[in-house]
């Protein structure tokens, strides 16, 4: 008898969470495009892709690297920018406009990232601020980069590639996703490679990680320009396919706070916490104004509804990191464990 006879065959393992993905893509690219109204592609879909992307690059940088920003926003701008000048003064393709705008953006955020191999924290923070004020500074005050506009708006080029039109809600749904997927699968595989684990290793302690060998300037650089391409390539998505619109407003100082309270609200070093924190923050609000519409028309007027809806969303987002500091993310980590308990025991 032959022992290959007497040792029984373990059933090959089935990635649920590979399935799961699959299935949530496959639902986003057939099923979405088709019965979504325009209305939820332009004001739901669309802004939460660019601002899942910029999160997803803030993360890499803030939540796996430990290195703390505040210029998101400069960085989306610089990308949106670059990639409209690209196309305007070089007439290159919308695939290689958004190349050279991420090379562009991750310059940028070399240049501003140098401060980090100095300071940590708080110093750090105001000095990546300062690339905030710095960059909506050179929009503002030179024409040039908005095409001599004299409002300083431009309204961005079709979206075109190898002569799909890609202009309706639905093409440019498809755009974002496309690269939010593309550029999700990048992080995932930078934050699982030898890259991702000296990320850590700065964060968690600089002296321990040169002790072991990791080039500690070199890692908050690379972290610094990675980042900041990513956020350049959301900025792009958010003029180009959202707004429809290339202007210093659309990159304001909230922007940059509106980042980072997606990677704290949904969770910090996950890949998943940057999905989850810009669902909350593009969702809860549009709710919470249909909310105060239906209760409060014609009863409160419309800007003291306004600042009352900030406030709520506010008080709502201290309770919520009160409750749960590690984020959406966390809740449903745990979920999702009750849930594979359970069918375990079933």
């Amino acid at each position: 008898m032959s022992l290959s006879a007497d040792v029984p065959v373990a059933p090959p393992r089935v990635n649920l969470r590979a399935l799961g993905l699959l299935a949530l893509l496959a639902v986003a690219v057939l099923v979405v495009p088709v019965i979504a109204s325009p209305y939820v592609i332009e004001a739901i879909l669309l802004p939460f892709l660019a601002l899942s992307l910029a999160g997803l690059g803030l993360n890499l940088l803030t939540g796996y690297g430990g290195q703390v920003s505040l210029g998101s926003a400069a960085f989306m701008a610089v990308g949106a920018f670059a990639a409209y000048n690209f196309q305007l003064r070089l007439g290159v393709s919308l695939p290689l406009a958004i190349v050279l705008a991420a090379a562009t953006a991750a310059a940028i955020g070399v240049v501003f990232g140098l401060p980090s191999l100095r300071l940590r924290g708080f110093y750090l923070a105001v000095s990546t601020l300062a690339a905030q004020f710095f960059v909506q500074w050179a929009l503002t005050k030179f024409s040039w980069f908005s095409n001599d506009s004299a409002s300083g708006v431009v309204a961005a080029p079709r979206l075109t590639v190898a002569s799909l039109d890609l202009d309706a809600p639905q093409g440019r749904y498809l755009f974002a996703l496309t690269l939010v997927v593309g550029i999700t699968f990048l992080v995932h595989r930078i934050v699982g490679s030898r890259a991702g684990v000296n990320l850590i290793a700065v964060r968690d302690d600089e002296t321990a990680a040169k002790v072991i060998g990791v080039p500690v300037l070199r890692t908050k650089l690379v972290a610094f320009a990675i980042s900041s391409a990513i956020i350049g390539v959301a900025g792009v998505i958010w003029a180009y396919a959202y707004l429809r619109t290339v202007e210093p407003a659309g990159f304001n100082l909230d922007r940059s706070f509106q980042v980072l309270f997606i990677i704290i609200i949904g969770g910090l070093a996950t890949i998943r916490g940057a999905f989850l924190g810009a669902a909350l923050i593009v969702v809860f609000p549009l709710l919470l104004a249909r909310t105060s519409s239906f209760a409060f028309e014609g009863l409160v007027d419309a800007g003291v509804l306004k600042l009352v809806e900030r406030v709520v969303l506010g008080l709502v987002i201290i309770l919520f990191l009160i409750a749960e500091p590690n984020g959406l993310s966390a809740i449903l980590g745990r979920a999702t464990a009750r849930l594979r308990a359970v069918l375990r025991r079933g």
